[in-house]
Parts: C-alpha cells; structure tokens; sequence
C-alpha cells in the first residue's frame, strides 16, 4: 500500500501510517509472530487517509482478541491505564504497588509536613538509603501529556517537604528524590527541567526500557481494566471497591457476586486474571 496514507493520532496531528509500528505493538502482547503478522496485514488493507489511530487500535485489538484473550489483555494496556480513571487513586494505587514489588516501603495518599506547609504526597516509597516523594498525573485522555509546568509545581512541593525531611533524626545519609510518573507521556520541556533538577520521571514509555508498560510486563501486577471478559461498568463497581490489580481480584473472588457477576463467568474471569499476572 501507499506508505504516504495519513493518519490522526490522539494528539490532533496527522503522521503517516507506519505498519512496522503496529506489528512492535502487538509484539508486546505476546502472540504468536504469524497471527501478528496476520493482523497487521489485514489491518494495512483497511487503512484509509484521515483513518485515527484509534480506530487502527480498535481494528486489530478485535482480530487480536479474536485469536487470543490473554494476548488482547496484554496488547490493550495503555488503554487499561486510561480506564483507571477518573479520579486518578487507582493509578497512584498501581504506582505504590510497583514499588512494593520492587522491595520498597511505599505508602498510598499520605499527608505530608513540609518544612513550610503540609502537603498530601500520592505515593512514598522508601528502601535502603533512598526515600522517595511521588506525585501521580493521570489523564484520561492519551492526547494530554504532561507539560513543563507540571515537574516545575512537584519540585516546588518536594523541596519544601525535602527541608523538612533532611532535619529528622537518621535522616543524615539518605537520599531524598522527587518524582513523577503520568499514564500518558511528557513533553521534552518536562523531561528537560526533570533531569536537571533530578526528579525521577516515569511515564509510559520513559525512561526507555523502564517506562510503566516495561514494569508492569515485568512485575505482573496488571490492571483490572486490561481484562476483556468483564465489561466496562463491571470494572467501574470493582474500582469503587478499591481493587486495580488482577492479583487482588483473584485474592477477593467474592467480589465477584457481590458486584452482581452470574457465577456462569467467574471461572473465565479469574482464569484470564490468573494468566495476565503470569505472563511475565
């Protein structure tokens, strides 16, 4: 096909339809190579000019999903991401837990006294001699990326509760870090001002190789919402309920019935839940 046919991504801007960036895509939900190549094909053969990227996603997420759960499970994560909201605490939630796994001491929703004011710090996680003040910015819609002005307010907030923390008693030798980690992506102005002032910046895809998709690949720890065999209001009633992770849901399988699933789907659930926190 005409490689020059143009597609609008989520941002509003107009790029040309790259095929080979669909099939790294949908190597990362782990199906077999001929099925991907399957559907990248198929796909390629219904791309029109002006055709959104999110009509391209929907197109072979549905073939996807056709061929195999688990791996539509997989492939729909960033979309998972956005479906934590909207008030933004299931993702700060999935942020403390990856730092969990990752052997740290982290704490969800905490309040916070700063040297001037006190502040409610979205995760704090701590483990040797690194102590670590988090903000999360979670956006619903995958056009919106985190623009310098966001970094700029969290160093502020971290350098008045750093002041604070630098003065307590075991303090002396520890490395207090700010950070921010969004669902969607930051601009190179944030990522500028972040390295310079050494805040951890987490997004995504950055840093490259350990962005949030590479971490919750390697960790397991998979939203509730990358499930296909629950609908939309079903994983609304769960969120409500304070589970995020597919581990949690199969540790509460109650919760189930209790938000009004027929038990006739509970087997196909949990096992599919099962399957994504293995697929490491």
């Amino acid at each position: 096909m005409n490689k020059s046919v143009l597609i609008k991504k989520y941002s509003g801007e107009y790029q040309a339809f790259d095929v080979n960036k669909l099939i790294n895509s949908l190597r990362r939900s782990g199906a077999d190579e001929d099925i991907i190549q399957n559907i990248a094909r198929k796909v390629q053969e219904q791309i029109e000019e002006g055709m959104t990227t999110k009509k391209i996603y929907q197109l072979a997420f549905n073939m996807l999903k056709g061929k195999s759960r688990l791996s539509a499970s997989k492939y729909k994560l960033k979309k998972a991401l956005m479906e934590l909201g909207p008030s933004g605490f299931p993702f700060e939630k999935l942020v403390g837990k990856l730092f969990t796994h990752e052997g740290y001491d982290a704490k969800v929703g905490e309040i916070v006294q700063g040297n001037c004011v006190q502040h409610e710090v979205d995760v704090i996680a701590q483990k040797d001699n690194n102590h670590y003040m988090i903000e999360c910015k979670f956006h619903s819609d995958q056009g919106r990326f985190c623009n310098v002005k966001i970094p700029l307010y969290i160093q502020s907030r971290f350098l008045d509760v750093k002041a604070k923390w630098e003065h307590q008693k075991g303090h002396e030798t520890i490395l207090h870090k700010g950070g921010l980690y969004t669902n969607t992506r930051f601009t190179s102005d944030a990522i500028k001002y972040g390295k310079c002032v050494g805040l951890l910046l987490t997004s995504w895809d950055y840093p490259m190789g350990n962005g949030l998709k590479d971490r919750i690949d390697k960790s397991g720890l998979h939203p509730l919402t990358a499930l296909t065999t629950i609908t939309k209001a079903e994983k609304t009633k769960l969120l409500d309920k304070g589970i995020v992770l597919c581990d949690e849901l199969q540790e509460n399988p109650a919760l189930l019935e209790q938000i009004g699933i027929d038990k006739k789907r509970h087997k196909k659930i949990l096992e599919d839940a099962e399957a994504l926190c293995k697929s490491t």
